[in-house]
């Protein structure tokens, strides 16, 4: 068990799991706790590493005022509804640009971690319901 979230303590767990068989792993979904993306890369070499999108969404309305938080949500949510990666892609930056005036700070951080938020899109479409996001 894992009592704080250091890279040591990840790393023991991640590593624990391949002991116990885990193989194969192509993506891992979590937050963006810097200690657990590196145990990540030590220990499952090769898989993708995607941020939780409950997390993200969580920390980017926190640079948006309350009374936008509803309207700033529904209209990121739009991105990971498109149909394919290259719309899934331009949606991101159409809502980048719809933001980047009322709320400089949100369209900033959405640009900066699009790549990790949307590393799905790497995958095939018919896994993306399943990958999108791990907290349906």
């Amino acid at each position: 068990m894992i009592t704080t979230e250091d890279g040591a303590g990840w790393l023991a767990f991640l590593r624990s799991l391949v002991a116990r068989g885990l193989s194969g792993v192509q993506l891992v979904i979590s937050d963006a706790h810097e200690g657990l993306k590196a145990a990540i890369e030590s220990v499952l070499a090769g898989a993708s590493w995607q941020r939780c999108r409950t997390h993200a969404m969580r920390i980017l309305l926190t640079r948006v005022p309350k009374a936008s938080q509803a309207m700033v949500a529904t209209l990121v949510r739009t991105i990971f509804e498109q149909p394919d990666s290259k719309q899934v892609w331009a949606q991101h930056a159409r809502v980048v640009e719809q933001l980047a005036d009322r709320f400089p700070d949100a369209a900033n951080m959405l640009t900066d971690m699009a790549g990790d938020l949307l590393a799905f899109t790497a995958f095939p479409v018919e896994h993306w319901t399943a990958i999108r996001s791990n907290n349906p």
